[in-house]
């Protein structure tokens, strides 16, 4: 029998620690322990992916464009998921985060675990202590570099790392959007709820402690508000209907410490408008059963850090031309009333869409704090204004620069310098880097390798120049920058004499368009579910992704495979030839081959 306890201590050494699992942290940590930094992932919850993880089930949302589409980690993300959960269950979701994280050897993560403590001088920080529930124990974490990429910005109230919390004014930003005087308002959170249609009635009672709505009226139509704005509180909820985002509150509160508070009241609200859509007026959801209400409301705001640089409104606006860009945004300045669900006049709506370019660069110097040397951030709490972050706060943006992150953390632990440095003697390699790993950079091509450059091909002229190109995606309908080929054909690249190639890169056509996938608009934006009906089908691999290739060195099989589903491929060779040949054999349903890169280094 055991009679004695205590809690248990474990030390850790990394190159980098990163507190927060949600996007933004999980592809940082990916990307940087995948070019060779030793990274410990601390995460609080039991799941990867923040607000998009099946705890709270919020789509992820980026850039507008029609070709503006994030890729990179996140592609990859999609593209295993669309394949191993084409129904796609939120927890199958939640599988494949953690799959990709465990699969990587440089990453130590650490789930239930809440960072507590940080050792930290007045420009740098040493170490941090953390708390994990499921196991009673106590973590350190040394590390030559932190990020901060928790939302919450909790190493803002853990070291000197300049920080700030609320809404700026005109006289300090000069943004048109901004508040005439400052104040500790933030955007709200929100508590969704997941419903799905059956093919029989289903009743619902609603807990005792719900509210009660009897009439759109009292929530929906505001009072004295133009039409436009009861579209605001739409609850037409549907396999491509609305989300019910604007069950919404705290941000006129303390976004983190009333959380708990509004969270209970979100309950009440969520729960009380379920009961009017089913039980008070004919919305015509008799058949609808509610099968999930989340109590982990999903964040918009709270901390900001101040970095070397501060995004703002009017940098937006004029299209983030920044000669270090290293990702970009494209959703609106989306800016929710703090007052959230309460907000009940035509004036005090419940989000304001401020117009906003797609896309529209995003620089380095707003993932790198201004004071602290060697802490990161990325996520909704990078270094932006309160207008501006209501753009950059989208996941899908924020997946961007967690990839921007975990690059330039890469570059740190090679060449042992600190994040500010990147900007000032690195920042073409890391731009590179962020193009290498597929993702797109307003105004930036991707250089082609020497050694593709070097080598003859079997292309015509023209076909090489748009290969080659350095542009990896449609940028309209008439520049679509993609080589078409038949099925069956072939690359070649043939060198004067055998020489090392160290890797393959492809880059095939992931449907832009998104039709391929699925026929649900809402899916089409990103493959997550919520309110499903009857008319919900399946995803699919894109029809334009090349399943089936083949591989040749100097005439013989060097690798082939009959099921891929990934858009970027990046084949280590390591081996000396004169040759290499590409062959693509079938698609997963389109006629020809679509190419956006093929090339040797």
């Amino acid at each position: 029998m055991k009679t004695q306890f205590k809690i248990e201590e474990q030390k850790h050494k990394a190159d980098l620690c990163i507190i927060g699992g949600g996007l933004s942290g999980t592809i940082a940590a990916l990307t940087a322990a995948r070019k060779g930094a030793k990274v410990v992932l601390i995460q609080d919850r039991p799941v990867l992916g923040g607000n998009c993880s099946s705890e709270i089930r919020m789509w992820v949302r980026g850039a507008k464009g029609k070709y503006d589409r994030e890729t990179g980690v996140l592609a990859e993300f999609e593209e295993e998921h669309i394949y191993r959960n084409p129904t796609l269950a939120p927890t199958l979701w939640d599988s494949v985060l953690f799959g990709k994280v465990k699969a990587e050897k440089n990453i130590t993560l650490l789930l239930n675990c809440s960072c507590m403590e940080a050792e930290a001088t007045d420009t740098r920080i040493t170490a941090i202590r953390a708390w994990q529930l499921t196991t009673y124990t106590r973590h350190t974490v040394e590390a030559s570099y932190f990020a901060d990429c928790s939302g919450d910005g909790i190493l803002a109230f853990l070291t000197p790392a300049k920080a700030r919390h609320g809404r700026e004014d005109k006289a300090e930003t000069g943004e048109t959007i901004a508040k005439e005087r400052s104040d500790a308002c933030t955007m709200g959170m929100s508590l969704l709820v997941q419903a799905r249609e059956t093919d029989a009635p289903v009743p619902f009672t609603p807990p005792e402690w719900a509210y009660v709505y009897e009439t759109d009226a009292d929530f929906a139509v505001l009072p004295g508000a133009d039409v436009k704005y009861s579209t605001f509180r739409d609850h037409k909820i549907g396999t491509s209907g609305c989300n019910l985002w604007w069950i919404e509150l705290g941000g006129d509160r303390d976004s983190l410490h009333d959380a708990e508070e509004m969270r209970d009241e979100l309950l009440k609200i969520a729960f009380g408008i379920w009961d009017h859509i089913k039980n008070r007026g004919d919305h015509g959801f008799a058949n609808w059963e509610l099968e999930w209400v989340g109590f982990l409301p999903g964040k918009r705001e709270s901390t900001r850090f101040e970095g070397a640089h501060m995004l703002t409104q009017q940098e937006i606006e004029a299209g983030g031309c920044f000669a270090d860009v290293i990702a970009y945004g494209g959703w609106p300045m989306d800016d929710h009333n703090p007052k959230g669900f309460y907000a009940n006049t035509a004036t005090d709506t419940p989000s304001i869409l401020h117009p906003a370019p797609s896309p529209y660069g995003i620089p380095y110097g707003v993932l790198y704090s201004k004071n602290i040397e060697n802490l990161f951030f990325a996520g909704r709490n990078i270094s932006a204004t309160h207008a501006a972050m209501s753009s950059t706060r989208v996941m899908g943006t924020c997946s961007l620069l967690g990839q921007a992150l975990g690059n330039a953390a890469a570059i740190c632990v090679r060449e042992g310098i600190l994040p500010r440095d990147v900007a000032t003697s690195f920042i073409d390699e890391l731009q590179q880097a962020q193009l290498d790993d597929g993702i797109f950079l307003p105004g930036v091509p991707r250089r082609i390798p020497a050694l593709t450059k070097k080598a003859k091909t079997n292309l015509t002229a023209e076909q090489a120049a748009l290969l080659f190109n350095g542009i990896e995606r449609p940028r309209s309908d008439e520049e679509q920058n993609m080589l078409v080929l038949p099925m069956g054909a072939k690359v070649e690249f043939t060198l004067e004499r055998p020489e090392e190639i160290q890797a393959l890169r492809l880059l095939f056509d992931r449907d832009y368009s998104r039709q391929s996938i699925t026929p649900n608009r809402k899916m089409q934006i990103f493959t997550q579910k919520l309110n499903v009906g009857r008319d919900f089908v399946p995803a699919k691999v894109p029809a334009t992704l090349v399943k089936a290739f083949r591989v040749w060195l100097d005439g013989r099989l060097f690798y082939e495979t009959d099921n891929n589903y990934y858009s970027l491929i990046k084949l280590p060779i390591h081996t000396a030839a004169r040759t290499a040949t590409v062959e693509f054999l079938e698609t997963w349903g389109a006629e020809d081959v679509h190419l956006f890169a093929c090339d040797i280094r």
